[in-house]
């Protein structure tokens, strides 16, 4: 793949993602526009966007860098007030932090990310295990924002099969970087209901993004990254300590997807590994994010993984990605869309070989096949870990065979 240098050639892929993303976002009133000042602000490799509210404010647009709004588009309930701005804390106090996870359970093996047409096979699933007394380590995760509602089949369904498998809480709606001279971007309401939900049923892993899509009241629906500076690192830094003071625990932030190469202070590994640092949080590492920054960007994956602490990462991340049609030579697209492409799952070996073993999700957001057929590989990714030399000190069971929603 080349890298996407050429600003035509940006604005182009821009456009076409556009074209064929906007309909499906949550956000009302969303316009795309490619005008000389976004062709400077691609010329010139900068998150003009990021530091400049008032550009923010007279463009509603977003870059659409569509890696990530199945998410949005998945859930039934609107972000577009998510944007309320709450003061920002200089000085927190974290003694009300756990340490990551201490006081749950550690997964070992292989999950899947769980979809409502799926509810009631994860059941029958559950009950098939029950029965032969050997869960094969599998486990959930949900979109936290999808769960904002007081009552419902979908909570009930969820308490459910929390009941019968570990979950975990992946957020969407944090916007953790997003920047902000005087204020916070999190809202205290989005907050406030992800520490409800936390606190209902108590996850065994909480992640969000390392990534922004709010600036002066306004909402993209897109998980953004990051230019990679000291300014935007402090306030990835005060986003994650906001949440994890919320729901009074840590959290994993996962890595972007990269479709430009911009300029930056520092390579993402670093920047991430400094942001864990400083917060006490841990990592959630996409490896399908990480492929498509390889082919998009020209970051080095090995290179990559080699720069992060592997007591760091609690959890890893696998997916399918789409060819954009109008460049196919030169961008994908994190779409979550097909089936996981060899390349992703022959980093995923590489990853558990550097990093040691840890949960893999696989995540599938669109285009979403019978349970069976997730379940197939889903115990792709468990015989990987099976088979990984660098095992981890968990014993890992054997896939389990899924009972057909068909």
């Amino acid at each position: 793949m080349k890298y996407l240098r050429e600003p035509a050639l940006i604005v182009g892929a821009i456009t076409s993602m556009a074209t064929k993303c906007a309909p499906l976002f949550m956000i009302d009133k969303l316009t795309w526009r490619t005008n000389a000042r976004l062709v400077h602000l691609l010329r010139t490799s900068s998150f003009n966007m990021w530091m400049e509210p008032t550009y923010a404010r007279k463009t509603t647009f977003s870059p659409a860098l569509a890696a990530k709004n199945r998410y949005l588009r998945e859930s039934r309930l609107s972000l577009h007030g998510a944007a309320a701005l709450i003061p920002s804390v200089s000085t927190r106090n974290t003694s009300n932090i756990t340490g990551r996870n201490s006081h749950q359970p550690c997964l070992s093996g292989a999950g899947i990310n769980l979809k409502p047409q799926h509810y009631d096979a994860a059941l029958a699933l559950a009950d098939v295990s029950t029965q032969t007394g050997d869960p094969s380590d599998l486990w959930f995760e949900v979109h936290t924002e999808n769960y904002f509602v007081e009552g419902g089949p979908r909570l009930r369904y969820l308490q459910a099969i929390a009941a019968q498998f570990p979950v975990s809480f992946h957020g969407v709606g944090g916007s953790l970087g997003s920047y902000q001279s005087k204020a916070s971007t999190l809202t205290k309401n989005h907050l406030d209901q992800v520490s409800t939900l936390v606190k209902r049923f108590n996850p065994v892993l909480v992640s969000e993004h390392a990534t922004w899509s709010t600036s002066q009241q306004a909402y993209f629906a897109d998980l953004l990254p990051l230019p990679r500076t000291k300014q935007a690192l402090a306030c990835l830094c005060d986003g994650i300590e906001r949440y994890q003071e919320a729901i009074g625990r840590s959290i994993l932030i996962e890595n972007p997807s990269n479709y430009l190469d911009f300029v930056a202070e520092m390579d993402e590994a670093d920047f991430l590994m400094e942001a864990l640092n400083r917060t006490g949080a841990g990592l959630l590492l996409d490896v399908n994010n990480l492929y498509l920054s390889q082919q998009n960007t020209g970051v080095d994956p090995i290179a990559y993984l080699k720069a992060l602490a592997p007591d760091k990462v609690g959890e890893i991340h696998i997916a399918g990605f789409d060819i954009d049609q109008n460049y196919p030579d030169q961008l994908l697209i994190d779409s979550h869309a097909a089936p996981v492409d060899q390349a992703v799952w022959a980093l995923l070996k590489k990853a558990l070989q550097v990093l040691g073993n840890k949960p893999v999700l696989l995540e599938r957001d669109d285009n979403i096949p019978d349970f069976s057929e997730l379940m197939n590989e889903r115990n792709t990714a468990q015989a990987i870990l099976l088979n990984n030399q660098v095992l981890n000190d968990v014993p890992l069971k054997a896939p389990l065979k899924a009972v057909s929603n068909g």
